[in-house]
C-alpha cells in the first residue's frame, strides 16, 4: 500500500503597481503576492498547515519583501 502526502504552497497574484524597490532601488512595477501553504494527500489539497503569508515582489530584480498591512488594504 503506498501513501503520498506533502506539502504545497500556492502563490496567487492580488495586484501590482508602481513604486520604488527597497532592495535595488528602481522604480518598477511592485506586485502583491498572497502564498498559501497546505497539506495534501494523494496530490489533493486538504488543509492550510500555516497562515497565509502577503509579499511583495519586485519586477526588476526579482525579490521578495514582506507586505505591510497598508499595502494589503489598497490592493
Amino acid at each position: 500500500m503506498f501513501l503520498i502526502f506533502g506539502i504545497r504552497s500556492k502563490d496567487k497574484l492580488l495586484g501590482s503597481r508602481l513604486g520604488r524597490c527597497e532592495v535595488c532601488g528602481a522604480t518598477a512595477a511592485q506586485t502583491l503576492v498572497r502564498r498559501t501553504t497546505k497539506f495534501s494527500l494523494f496530490f489533493v489539497p486538504l488543509f492550510p498547515v500555516r497562515p497565509a503569508r502577503s509579499f511583495v515582489v519586485c519586477t526588476n530584480c526579482g525579490r521578495f519583501r514582506g507586505a505591510v498591512r497598508e499595502e494589503l488594504i489598497s490592493a
